[in-house]
């Protein structure tokens, strides 16, 4: 079997995104978990430069890199400096999340294997960032500039509460 270039640099993000994803949820340091899901997201990005979408790729860096950076500080202001150790999960919760995984797996599988993913019918190739933009940010049927807004002021309340709860300490 011949594996070409692409089909390599592919099959090692992919790894990367799998152990690493792997590692940010069974980690008990908040910043370990928080650096390996900045290798994830770089991951992602590097499959994004992969298939031609510069842009995606871009945009998942900076993004999601200046998202990391936020939360490499609020885990170094809204967590407790006397090194707690994290309460053991019971038997039973983590037979559940166990069953949970396994499950999800299962059913992740079964539909990759019985799904025939049709030819895709867009052309290979960069879309218009005039397109993306205007899809994004428009106010008319099926764009996205009020799921935006609201999502915005969430994370607004979010950043607030989060500097009310370290303030309080």
């Amino acid at each position: 079997m011949n594996i070409t270039l692409p089909q390599a640099v592919f099959l090692f993000l992919a790894a990367v995104i799998v152990v690493c994803s792997i590692l940010t949820v069974t980690t008990k340091r908040i910043l370990r978990s928080a650096t390996y899901l900045l290798f994830v997201l770089f991951a992602t990005a590097g499959i994004y430069f992969e298939l031609n979408y510069s842009f995606l790729g871009a945009v998942q860096l900076t993004v999601y890199a200046g998202g990391i950076i936020v939360l490499y500080v609020f885990s170094i202001l809204l967590t407790s400096s006397d090194n707690k150790k994290a309460d053991k999960i019971k038997n039973s919760k983590f037979f559940a999340g166990i069953l949970a995984a396994v499950g999800g797996a299962a059913l992740c599988i079964f539909i990759t294997l019985t799904h025939s993913f049709p030819v895709s019918h867009f052309v290979p190739g960069e879309i218009n960032q005039k397109v993306i933009g205007t899809a994004l940010m428009g106010t008319e049927k099926y764009q996205y500039l009020l799921p935006f807004e609201v999502i915005s002021v969430l994370l607004l309340a979010c950043i607030i509460g989060g500097i009310l709860i370290a303030r309080k300490r």
